[in-house]
């Protein structure tokens, strides 16, 4: 029996046709249960009166410019426990995984894993009856040459043709906000509205980040416009020191507004 089941390392490649991700790599953990797909900007809708969660995975590690935009159907939702030891509610799909020329079907939790080490955790429920894992080794089915992921992943990348600003503020419908929006946009710019109350800091001290509601990381903009109003003044300045000191270029700066 254990000679037709595949023998993977503790790290391989596999890829998951059926939401267009034709390669991404996977940490094999036997210890987790569950396996999870790194997602960000996950949102239910309903189709035909069936639940569906669509979601954006950026499959290739510290490469936020290549973005698959995926959509399938809520198989379940479930509280796992992340590594954290903390319990949060995820959504559930069911997707066809393809390794070594061999596909079944396999459940799969969406969240955001920008934190971890690999894009993909392939737990213990999809590897049963089918997988061996030695733990000594890595890339035992093969690994895909930069060509090969630029060949899959090319039409993937997004664009850019200015500059991507956000708006930290804290009324997307008041006008002055609106009419910088759309002057940024006339100028070609990428412009985006961020809610100072769906901020939130990850203090560390070589990789400061600011998250975004969906635990997205707001990592790649070019510069932030503040327009903090008083009551959110402290709170406001703190995200502003901190876009600061990840380098990020901030119209005013925190000491300014707190002066003012």
């Amino acid at each position: 029996m254990n000679s037709e089941k595949i023998i993977i390392g503790s790290v391989e490649w596999c890829s998951f046709p059926q939401i267009n991700i034709p390669t991404i790599k996977a940490r094999i953990d036997s210890g987790a249960k569950t396996s999870a797909l790194h997602a960000i900007n996950i949102s239910s809708f309903k189709k035909d009166g069936i639940l569906w969660v669509g979601f954006d995975v950026h499959p290739i590690q510290n490469d936020g410019r290549t973005v698959v935009h995926c959509e399938e159907p809520v198989f379940d939702k479930r509280k796992i426990k992340n590594s954290s030891g903390n319990s949060e509610l995820r959504f559930v799909i069911k997707t066809v995984l393809s390794i070594a020329d061999n596909t079944w079907e396999v459940e799969l939790t969406l969240a955001n894993r920008d934190s971890m080490g690999h894009r993909m955790l392939l737990g213990r429920q999809a590897m049963s009856g089918k997988m061996l894992v030695d733990p000594e080794s890595s890339y035992l089915l093969g690994e895909p040459t930069q060509d090969l992921l630029e060949k899959h992943y090319h039409s993937k990348v997004v664009k850019i043709s200015g500059l991507k600003i956000g708006i930290l503020a804290s009324n997307p419908n008041l006008y002055s906000n609106r009419r910088i929006i759309e002057a940024g946009q006339q100028r070609g710019h990428h412009i985006e509205f961020l809610n100072i109350k769906d901020c939130y800091i990850k203090l560390d001290g070589k990789k400061p980040e600011v998250h975004y509601r969906g635990g997205r990381v707001l990592s790649d903009f070019d510069a932030i416009i503040p327009r903090i109003k008083p009551s959110m003044t402290f709170y406001g300045c703190a995200l502003t020191r901190h876009f600061e000191a990840m380098g990020v270029y901030t119209l005013n700066t925190a000491s300014s507004i707190t002066q003012s």
